[in-house]
């Protein structure tokens, strides 16, 4: 995959109106190239998960342009997108079994069975996702997410819950996958160390702003 996988100019998110408007976002601009593994860092509040879910279509600018993938409406190409936002959201009644059934049935055609099977390793499949630890809905959320077989994955904070080998083991999944379908990642993360030795772009968000980007 060549080309640009997402670019922003003038990028801006308030939330509010008038004086008491809060700006999450303004004045962003930066271009990600396609194929890169993104650190996306910066301090509680910079912006980082507001700017994830901006590219990932749930949720519109308030001023500025954003194209992913090509296209300027993020949610007409969020079928080539995954997202795992820091709450992980699945369904609580459904199995492990269930929810992997969901997942290839909501991506047909690009579904990818060994993969999500190989990450959902040995959960239960029988498992309420309730009864899940936080570690456990994790693995859940990354084999969805890299099931599917996106040309973009976001993923916001995903590690914080797994211990360190578990989190050694899948960085080294997201790697092979960049590696061998040139799918681009952009990781929010405070575990600076993890990032610095898979990350090959940086994004350095502060004050609603990006303040840096580059290799």
């Amino acid at each position: 995959m060549t080309g640009v996988a997402i670019e922003a100019h003038g990028l801006g998110r308030t939330y509010g109106r008038g004086s008491g408007g809060r700006r999450a976002l303004h004045d962003c601009s930066f271009r990600l190239p396609a194929g890169r593994v993104c650190a996306l860092v910066g301090p509680n509040g910079a912006g980082k998960s507001t700017l994830l879910n901006l590219t990932a279509g749930l949720d519109r600018p308030s001023t500025g342009s954003l194209t992913v993938l090509g296209s300027t409406v993020p949610g007409d190409v969020r079928d080539r997108i995954a997202f795992v936002p820091q709450d992980k959201p699945l369904y609580p009644q459904l199995s492990v079994a269930d929810t992997l059934w969901a997942g290839a049935e909501l991506n047909p055609g690009r579904w990818d069975r060994v993969t999500a099977d190989r990450i959902a390793g040995a959960l239960p499949r029988t498992a309420r996702v309730r009864t899940l630890s936080g570690g456990q809905r994790t693995r859940l959320a990354l084999a969805l997410a890299l099931g599917k077989r996106p040309e973009l994955m976001l993923l916001d904070e995903p590690m914080a819950d797994l211990d360190p080998l578990a989190r050694h083991e899948l960085m080294g999944v997201l790697m092979a996958e960049t590696a061998e379908h040139g799918t681009t990642i952009v990781m929010s993360s405070h575990i600076l160390t993890e990032l610095e030795g898979a990350c090959d772009y940086l994004l350095f968000v502060d004050g609603g702003r990006v303040r840096l980007g580059g290799e």
